[in-house]
Parts: C-alpha cells; structure tokens; sequence
C-alpha cells in the first residue's frame, strides 16, 4: 500500500527514532508499503519517519545505476548490487570513513528542493534485517550516500541540516513557504 509522504516541518521528521525491538507482523507491513512508497515516489530511499512512523526502518534501491559504487561488501563477502537491494534495514549504526565528498541530494519530504551535501564517501553500516540477522554493510558513492542520508532521517537529522550556511539563507524562502503549506 501506497502511503503518504510527510513533508517539512512536520514534527515527526525531527524526532529521534525508537529502535526496533521485535520484528512484528506491523513492521513487516510497514517495510513493504514503504518500499512501494519509494518506488512510486521515483526515490531511492526512505524512512520510516517520512511516512509518520518514527522507528528506526528504512529502505534504500540504488540498484538502478551499477556505476554509482565502486564495490559492496556484506559481511565481509563481495556482494552484488542488484541482490542487496532493496535494502530495509532496523537500527543502523555507521562507521564513517575515506574522504568526504560533495555532491547534490534530494529528499522526498522536501519536494522542489536539492542541494550540495558534504559527507564521507565511504560507510560501515552494521544493520538489522527483517529476519532478525545482523550485516556489515561496507561500501561508497550514492550507496553510501544514501545510507548516511536515511540514518539521518532516523536520529531526526534533516539534509537541510547539512547544507552550508550561504545554501541555508538561500532556501529560506522555500522553507518558509513549506511551513506555510505543510505546517
């Protein structure tokens, strides 16, 4: 089922999610509609805060573009894209390395709105899954991106957030006029 996406300045966005304890039948069901949520919404990530849930479930597919990582590691083993993906994943903890690149992000609960984000290049993601097995995710570019950019989602960090202080003066307007339409 598809669900409604949360827009900026709801509040839920800037909660700190609750872990994920047990693996119900409700956050089963949670996963599924937002991987269709994503998928419909041509996104290539998720939280579960951006569909007014705020516990720690996210969803990432860049499976689409095979050129946009230079490897994927899971659990130590070689992995391919197109079978980690999508990626739903409880109560994530990273492990930032390499060097830090910038490059322009997006984010479904900010429609119109897209900006140069500075973050490291390469993650050490240990997750959950649905089944309950903890992985070592381990890989770079938009994978790792995106990662990095649900995880935030799930401490109710926003990507705007991260945005340089000339880019934050530059979209106060468009902040402004998203509170006025969504707040």
């Amino acid at each position: 089922m598809i669900r409604p996406i949360v827009f900026y300045p709801d509040p839920v966005l800037r909660k700190v999610g609750d872990k994920v304890t047990e693996v119900t039948e409700e956050i089963r069901e949670l996963a599924a509609d937002m991987v269709e949520t994503m998928y419909d919404a041509n996104g290539v990530g998720l939280a579960a805060h951006q569909v007014g849930v705020a516990v720690q479930l996210a969803i990432v597919d860049v499976s689409h573009d095979e050129e946009c990582i230079s490897y994927l590691r899971v659990n130590g083993e070689d992995a391919d894209l197109e079978e980690v993906c999508p990626l739903v994943f409880l109560n994530p903890e990273l492990e930032l390395t390499g060097d830090k690149d910038t490059d322009v992000e997006g984010c479904l609960s900010f429609p119109d709105l897209r900006g140069d984000i500075t973050r490291p290049f390469e993650v050490k993601a240990t997750l959950q899954t649905l089944d309950g097995e903890t992985v070592v995710v381990e890989t770079d570019g938009l994978f790792a991106r995106a990662i990095q950019h649900e995880t935030d989602h799930l401490m109710g960090k926003l990507f705007i957030d991260r945005m340089s202080s000339a880019r934050k003066l530059s979209i106060r307007k468009h902040l402004k006029e998203m509170q006025e339409q969504y707040g």
